[in-house]
């Protein structure tokens, strides 16, 4: 979704850094930049391009009769953030297209768009320089950045005087903060620490809808995103805008090690969302794409041409893989009329590459038949609150014949079950409420007592900025500045980080009430947890009688709850927030659900 990757969780600060995928000569092509000081730029294709993937450059010429910095400006993914103190990463490659005696400086900085500077350093250039040459910086803004804005911009300018007359051509910017863990090309820290918060136990990737592209040429490719950031050219992505691909395979299964997940991760199944399909006699270069992206993460160096790239890239020894999804959501379009081959010839060759590796199919679990019989499915559902609420018993019927399944996407976003994918007045949240939430819960109670199959659940959207965004409601907003987290954010992490290790059996809830609870025991420290989500406006008594030995009088309530309609939003970023309080417990105890909330119950017992 919009920003979500680049401009999102990708901690690359400028926009359109490289023009990748843009039409030269356009005003389109120079989005995100802009001149200073009347300086003339154009992005042009470039007869001798920084690399075969980056074929554009941006061309800057200095009119003559111009004093102080003359330039370009980026004002990154609707603003910048400067943080005092930060030691920031700049760097640019740039040549001269005609050789000069120029010799002179550039200077790189970042500064408010009202001009105050909150740091500049410069690097010595050369007219002499035709062939491109790679500029890079530390920027540690001044004690003035602390009360800025997000309204800032990232500056490279010359001298108007001393370079009057001369023309620039730049390639390749970048701009990066400290990033998660310090990694190169790594993540954005609060975003990144944000979801690290819910100890999540798997990363789907590269995503959903992105995977698959408009038509086969602008699919997701692996070997297009991994490397020097040089060698990626980028794609218009599946939302109408340009992906870097600087966020590729090597740097989410880096994220998967870094927060402890497993990745579960898809292969192009052969369909693009444009409703092309490959018939079945011109899968094979498509299936071997797969076999190398999978090698790519879990070949062997000796035996592997793509796991030994990996090793090259720093990372000799395999990740851990165990689930692969054969493409995404091929349930819509006219998809199922040809997933049945598709799957048949892809996962057919898969198994005797990787034969303890699972294959996930993407298909209505209905339908159409499929060979061989999948052993997980992913499904997606998208509702409103009561919906949930109402279908927590949805896989309670499901046979026990060995199938399992992956609930891949799920999140109430509209109050109107006529038009879920309607406009905010027909109902669509803007970001997720507390009745959402507590339906949601509702559902993942059902989903915790059918974990004998159903081995992995994810709410979908992650990330949404906060205006620029294509879809809402989701997980967690931010924008330029700030991470803001929802009442759903605050669900996942709750059952996240309350997980246990044994479900328990229970007296079960009413599918059509509006009280809902699962009860597990976390076996290492003789841990019951039970979590309740209440869906009505009025408060809830409910009662515990427990068949144990021993049970501690005192234990934990952590609570969320507020206005059924209300959001947490960036004007009011916590107004609910989880609350911890102790209560009474014991073998037989009473607890009180307030009205629409969702509680996390703790205590010993044996």
């Amino acid at each position: 979704m919009r920003q979500s990757g680049d401009g999102g969780l990708y901690a690359e600060l400028l926009q359109n850094r490289a023009f990748q995928q843009v039409t030269p000569g356009t005003s389109a092509a120079l989005n995100a930049w802009q001149a200073v000081n009347g300086a003339t730029i154009s992005v042009i294709k470039e007869t001798s391009p920084v690399s075969s993937a980056l074929p554009n450059a941006l061309q800057v010429t200095v009119p003559s009769g111009k004093t102080g910095p003359v330039g370009v400006s980026n004002t990154g993914f609707t603003g910048i953030k400067v943080t005092a103190g930060a030691e920031y990463t700049a760097s640019f490659f740039y040549r001269f297209p005609t050789s000069s005696s120029f010799r002179g400086n550039v200077a790189i900085g970042l500064q408010s768009t009202t001009g105050q500077v909150f740091v500049s350093t410069s690097a010595a250039i050369s007219g002499a320089q035709t062939t491109w040459k790679q500029i890079s910086v530390k920027l540690v803004p001044g004690p003035a950045a602390g009360s800025s804005t997000i309204s800032n911009l990232f500056t490279v300018t010359v001298d108007g005087a001393a370079a009057t007359g001369q023309t620039i051509n730049f390639a390749m910017f970048s701009l990066f903060p400290p990033t998660f863990k310090n990694r190169a090309n790594g993540m954005r820290a609060d975003i990144a620490e944000a979801l690290a918060e819910m100890a999540p136990s798997f990363f789907r990737l590269p995503g959903g809808n992105n995977l698959e592209g408009q038509t086969t040429a602008t699919r997701w490719q692996w070997n297009a995103t991994v490397g020097s950031l040089l060698n990626r050219p980028g794609r218009v992505g599946d939302w109408s805008y340009v992906n870097t691909d600087g966020l590729g395979l090597l740097e989410y299964l880096n994220w998967c090690e870094d927060l402890g997940m497993e990745p579960i991760m898809a292969v192009w199944a052969g369909y693009a969302l444009g409703g092309t399909s490959i018939a079945e006699a011109q899968l094979g270069p498509f299936i071997q794409q797969a076999i190398d992206q999978i090698n790519f993460v879990v070949g062997d160096p000796a035996t592997s041409a793509p796991a030994a790239l990996r090793a090259s890239l720093g990372h000799p020894q395999p990740f851990t893989l165990k689930f692969v999804e054969i493409g995404n959501e091929d349930f819509v379009g006219s998809a199922p009329g040809t997933y049945a081959y598709r799957w048949k010839d892809i996962v057919t060759a898969l198994k005797v590459q990787f034969p303890t590796i699972h294959f996930i199919a993407t298909s209505q679990t209905s339908g159409p038949v499929l060979t061989p019989k999948p052993t997980e499915y992913d499904v997606h559902v998208y509702q409103t609150p009561t919906w949930f609420a109402q279908n927590s018993f949805f896989y309670d019927s499901f046979a026990r014949d060995g199938t399992k399944y992956f609930e891949g996407e799920y999140a109430a976003i509209s109050t109107n079950a006529n038009n879920l994918f309607g406009t905010v007045a027909s109902g669509r949240l803007t970001f997720p409420t507390m009745q959402g939430a507590a339906g949601e819960a509702a559902f993942m109670t059902g989903l915790e007592r059918n974990s004998d199959i159903v081995f992995a659940a994810s709410y979908a959207p992650l990330l949404g900025h906060v205006t620029s965004n294509q879809w809402t409601p989701n997980l967690l907003a931010f924008d330029a500045g700030s991470v803001y987290r929802s009442t759903s954010f605050y669900v996942q992490k709750l059952f996240s980080i309350n997980s246990g290790d044994t479900y328990i059996p229970s007296t079960l809830p009413s599918p059509t009430g509006t009280l809902f609870w699962s009860v597990v025991r976390k076996t290492s420290s003789n841990q019951i947890i039970i979590k309740i989500s209440n869906t009505a406006a009025a408060a809830a008594p409910v009662t515990f009688v427990l068949p144990f030995s021993n049970v501690a009088t005192a234990g934990t309530a952590q609570v969320l709850t507020g206005a059924g309609t209300a959001s947490n939003t960036p004007t009011n970023p916590n107004l609910m927030v989880p609350v911890t309080t102790s209560i009474i417990t014991g073998k037989t105890f009473n607890y009180t659900a307030p009205a629409v909330s969702v509680s996390v119950l703790i205590f010993n017992a044996s």
